[in-house]
């Protein structure tokens, strides 16, 4: 493992195939790849593990299988042990921000690093997690502890990650730039007018910052030119609405003989 390396993936007697998979489809998200099998229950390779992955091939390809935790950790020089579940044991307890942290630390000074978790069925035993430096442990609901093993990766992954790259994601594509100054001052121009004939300025003296507010809350928009033009759209189509409606009033009326 080279300096500033993400943290390896040691899975201490997983069970199922689609769990190991899992786990690989999750490493790949959040920038993992080193991933560390002991003794797994049914042998390796398991295929239905790559069909689990969902194309994140790479950390099971390059997958090493052990027959003990001790061979699996032997080159690390930081090991935390994820567990839900109290032990006698006098280690450092954190959360997976805080372990994640420290990974990174460890990792920037070229010290190699890895994660372990127990098995499906029963976790991890008292003598591996006494193997390592300190326990990792979620903030789950106390009223249900169990948590899937990918799931469980997933989250300490996701807050390594963190540590890498904590900027936003890029849009998806690229928008249309902003509309210019012009091109607003026709909207707000076009918009107030037909608020005047609605008689929605009232009272009078009210006007000007009713103006005003309505121009910083469309401004905040930041409307294209093509948002502009659908928006005056959407005003003329209002306007003759009513203009539709008021002749619909003077037709009843003549009828009516008002």
């Amino acid at each position: 493992m080279t300096s500033g390396s993400a943290p390896c993936v040691i899975l201490d007697k997983p069970q199922l195939a689609e769990n190991i998979g899992a786990v690989a489809r999750v490493m790949a998200n959040f920038g993992l790849s080193d991933l560390r099998l002991v003794n797994p229950r049914d042998g390796w390779p398991q295929e239905r593990a790559w069909a689990s992955a969902s194309g994140a091939e790479w950390p099971l390809n390059g997958a090493r299988v052990y027959d003990s935790v001790e061979a699996a950790i032997a080159d690390l020089q930081l090991v935390y042990a994820t567990t839900a579940r109290p032990r006698e044991l006098q280690l450092p307890v954190m959360g997976p921000r805080e372990a994640a942290a420290n990974l990174a630390r460890e990792a920037a000074v070229g010290h190699a690093t890895g994660l372990l978790f127990g098995g499906e069925r029963a976790g991890l035993e008292t003598a591996d997690i006494a193997l390592c430096q300190a326990v990792v442990t979620l903030p789950i609901d106390p009223r249900f502890r169990s948590l899937n093993l990918a799931q469980a990766v997933a989250i300490n992954a996701y807050e390594w990650r963190m540590t890498v790259d904590t900027g936003a994601p890029p849009i998806f594509r690229e928008g249309p730039p902003p509309a210019t100054a012009e091109a607003l001052q026709g909207l707000y121009e076009h918009f107030e007018r037909e608020l005047e004939a609605a008689g929605f300025f009232h009272p009078p003296e009210k006007k000007p910052s009713m103006i005003q507010n309505l121009r910083a809350a469309l401004a905040r928009a930041r409307f294209s030119d093509q948002e502009v033009r659908t928006f005056r759209g959407v005003v003329t189509a209002l306007s003759r609405g009513r203009g539709r409606v008021l002749e619909k009033l003077a037709r009843q009326r003549a009828q009516s003989g008002e």
